[in-house]
């Protein structure tokens, strides 16, 4: 045992933060992860939850409620957005499931009012959606309900309060909180529910090609917590946080760029291998390491 060991014992590195057993290809690689990038969280980017409404009842509908509030008072239009759920996310892009929020924001109410009533103002100001609100909270319910509620503004009709709100509005990056290990990117004002993490950047098409490579889809998954046997993991925000990218480079993050647009505008998978080989480079992988992550995905 004493020359086994003596032979194929590999140092690690133990912090506070995690640790793992490792043999020498993968601890290699994850060496060379650290060495030729900087974690995603000293890049100035802030990881945030999608939306939390407390009743998703009342405030996510689907395209018919949504066409007949609009029917009834096309005002109804000015607060409805398009949202995903963590299933909808998929690797590049996503399936949108024609499920929409009605964003009452908090404070809007108090902002907007004037001289009117708080529940006057809102019941005046969107009939349709109010009557929709009193319908859904009318409704017997196991839980709080829509009026009372832990997750609300300054009124029953509002949601929580958000300060990044303005983040849904920028073209963004998601991923399922509970799913497979995918990255989407994601368009300006569409919404999210809080099954996603999501963050917004510059350059998004760069981290989106890191971050759905073998190499770190890899390295994530060997940090967050798998479940079953289907494929599925639960991502810890703290774990993609410690995920290090090779710094910004222009000229490759165009390549990148040209790359990602074939792939969700034209369906073109043959992208994804290329990618993955540029990836691979940027971290000075040896032909061993990348047979490695090659044969883990082939498994």
């Amino acid at each position: 045992m004493s020359v086994f060991t003596s032979h194929h014992a590999v140092p690690i590195k133990f912090t506070k933060d995690s640790w793992a057993i490792l043999d020498t290809v993968e601890q290699s690689i994850k060496d060379k992860i650290e060495k030729y990038g900087t974690p995603l969280k000293e890049w100035g980017i802030n990881i945030y939850r999608g939306v939390l409404t407390g009743c998703n009842e009342a405030f996510i509908i689907d395209g018919a409620k949504r066409a007949e509030l609009i029917a009834a008072d096309p005002k109804s239009d000015e607060i409805i957005r398009p949202i995903l759920r963590g299933r909808d996310i998929k690797r590049y892009g996503y399936d949108f499931a024609d499920l929409w929020l009605i964003n009452i924001e908090c404070g809007s109410t108090n902002a907007n009012r004037s001289t009117l009533e708080p529940e006057e103002y809102i019941k005046t100001s969107y009939p349709a959606i109010y009557e929709h609100f009193i319908d859904i909270a009318n409704r017997p319910t196991r839980g709080k309900g829509l009026k009372g509620r832990d997750d609300m503004g300054d009124y029953w009709w509002e949601l929580r309060s958000c300060a990044y709100t303005n983040d849904f509005s920028k073209q963004k990056i998601a991923w399922a909180s509970v799913g497979e290990t995918y990255y989407s990117l994601i368009d300006k004002d569409m919404y999210l529910l809080d099954t996603n993490y999501f963050f917004a950047c510059e350059h998004p098409e760069y981290f989106l090609a890191f971050l759905n490579s073998k190499l770190l889809t890899f390295w994530i998954n060997s940090k967050d917590l798998k479940l079953g046997s289907g494929g599925a993991y639960r991502h810890y925000k703290y774990n993609i946080e410690q995920l290090s990218l090779p710094e910004f480079d222009e000229g490759l993050y165009l390549i990148l760029r040209d790359y990602i647009s074939q792939i969700i505008e034209n369906n073109d998978q043959s992208y994804i291998p290329k990618i993955d080989q540029i990836v691979y480079k940027a971290y000075h992988l040896t032909e061993e390491e990348i047979a490695f992550i090659e044969n883990a995905f082939s498994c």
